[in-house]
């Protein structure tokens, strides 16, 4: 199947020279084309260029873009989209004054998700979670990372992640998944938490490789939840059995996250709002990405990670959801660039990068997705015509995504046949 895509306004996000992340001033660089065509060939991209320079006259689909402009679709590394009911008890605890950690204190946040998530069944979190997809990808996020986390023991993780494995054979999008048992110390081992990871890294882990249900490995390395040497233990559990690190660290304490996840080559460090000139010393030279979620921090109106130092030291930096229940209940990317711009600082630019070829960085898949190259998955978005590429996040709730392709495919015959 041959799809030529005709009048593009702009191709922004080219990447014609093979890197599999940016970083520093480059991420900046955004290069783009205009007034151009782009072909897709058995769901890959095959050829673009200036309708100048001739455009190609035979294909099986044609596909106006109507002027608008085309953007790699956003690459979502860090979301825990499967969980059971909500959580807006917690939002008004928040508005009268509590905090993240006294809710957790309480029994609630992370072990009230666990408490919802036993009582329900693999086919209703499939549904749900099912739901969500369906709305990040109208939105234009086309590869998503899905933790677990909600379970909390061997049985209700293995449920968590058999629903992600799911997800992954019966979507366009490309998921990647990641087992976090170590999210929070569950219930029945109050007061023993050393026990808790002697569960995870004797019964837990063995389980998920087994059953090859997960990619990589996490721990929520921070005050009040997993130690570094409990961390480094979990990671190196997780990486004896072939699943790569990624970390929670530094959301809510200088925590030490950061440099055990460099020390123990995690793919990518996330949170990262409590972090400084020590952390971004850790980062350099690593392979490590670190993974922004202002969804998060704006949500809990706590302090924002120093986006712009870490670029300014020549980070690359990726930007993440964290579709979560509890403090970021939106899968919404490009929300999420609008705040890196807002809040971090960010360029929309380099928001943009960050979202996309960064963010396919961050789960290992910058090879085939996050940029629009020859010979990547085409997964794009179409836009309505826009003035400017930063039009894209300063105007953030105009409707401006038009048409969103997976695969090569318009995404609503996938929902429609699905349905």
């Amino acid at each position: 199947m041959r799809t030529l895509v005709d009048h593009i306004g702009c191709i922004a996000g080219i990447e014609r020279q093979g890197r599999l992340r940016l970083c520093g001033a480059e991420m900046d660089r955004m290069e783009t084309l205009e007034d151009a065509w782009l072909l897709v060939e058995e769901g890959r991209i095959a050829a673009f260029g200036r309708r100048d320079d001739g455009v190609p006259p035979d294909a099986d689909r044609r596909i106006d873009a109507r002027g608008g402009m085309l953007f790699p679709s956003f690459c979502d590394s860090h979301t825990h989209l499967v969980y059971a009911g909500s959580r807006e008890q917690e939002f008004l605890d928040k508005i009268n004054g509590l905090s993240y950690e006294e809710i957790a204190r309480r029994g609630g946040g992370i072990l009230n998700s666990a408490d919802r998530l036993h009582a329900a069944s693999e086919e209703e979190l499939y549904r749900t979670a099912m739901e969500r997809v369906a709305e990040i990808a109208a939105m234009g996020t086309g590869c998503v990372e899905i933790k677990s986390g909600y379970g909390l023991s061997t049985e209700d993780e293995l449920k968590m992640l058999r629903v992600i494995r799911r997800i992954r054979e019966t979507t366009p999008l490309e998921v990647r998944a990641t087992f976090l048992g170590a999210h929070a110390v569950a219930r029945a081992y109050r007061g023993r938490q050393a026990a808790y990871v002697d569960l995870v890294c004797r019964e837990m882990l063995p389980a998920v490789a087994r059953e090859g249900l997960a990619d990589f490995v996490d721990v929520f390395c921070d005050e009040g939840f997993f130690t570094v040497e409990e961390t480094e233990r979990i990671l190196n559990a997780g990486r004896e059995l072939g699943l790569r690190a990624k970390i929670h660290a530094n959301e809510l304490a200088v925590s030490g996250g950061v440099q055990v996840g460099v020390r123990c080559g995690a793919l990518s460090v996330d949170h990262l709002e409590r972090s400084g000139a020590a952390e971004i010393e850790a980062l350099r030279g690593s392979e490590t990405m670190p993974t922004l979620l202002p969804g998060a921090a704006f949500f809990l109106g706590m302090s924002d990670p120093p986006a712009r130092e870490m670029i300014r030291a020549g980070l690359g930096v990726a930007l993440a959801s964290d579709y979560n229940p509890g403090s970021s209940p939106s899968g919404n990317m490009r929300m999420v660039a609008a705040l890196a711009s807002i809040r971090l600082r960010m360029t929309p630019r380099e928001a943009l990068c960050a979202a996309t070829l960064n963010g396919a960085c961050a789960m290992g898949l910058s090879r085939d997705y996050g940029s629009i190259t020859v010979g990547k998955v085409a997964n794009f978005f179409l836009t309505r015509p826009m003035p400017s590429i930063e039009y894209f996040t300063y105007a953030y709730q105009t409707p401006l995504i038009d048409r969103v392709f997976l695969r090569g495919c318009p995404l609503h015959s996938f929902f429609a046949e699905s349905r």
